[in-house]
């Protein structure tokens, strides 16, 4: 029976997509909140990796907090208009 963490990968999936769809929204709300959704992959992967000892998806996964972090301070300075 496998591990309860192997299935870790799907949800991680789905939050990345997620994140994907609302960072490129028009509107600075969505954006936002697809900032943290980016997170929160971020912090799915980095457990799913750490099990299955995946040290390259680890890696890769802090260099993308950093530049999530630096598009959510970007989104912070100018929003758009919302619709």
């Amino acid at each position: 029976m496998p591990d309860w963490i192997d299935f870790l990968q799907w949800p991680a999936m789905a939050v990345t997509v997620l994140a994907a769809w609302l960072v490129a929204s028009t509107q600075h709300t969505r954006r936002k909140v697809g900032f943290w959704c980016f997170l929160a992959s971020n912090a799915l992967w980095v457990a799913w990796g750490l099990h299955d000892e995946a040290y390259a998806l680890i890696a890769l996964q802090l260099c993308l907090v950093a530049t999530n972090i630096r598009g959510a301070f970007k989104n912070e300075d100018k929003p758009s208009e919302e619709k």
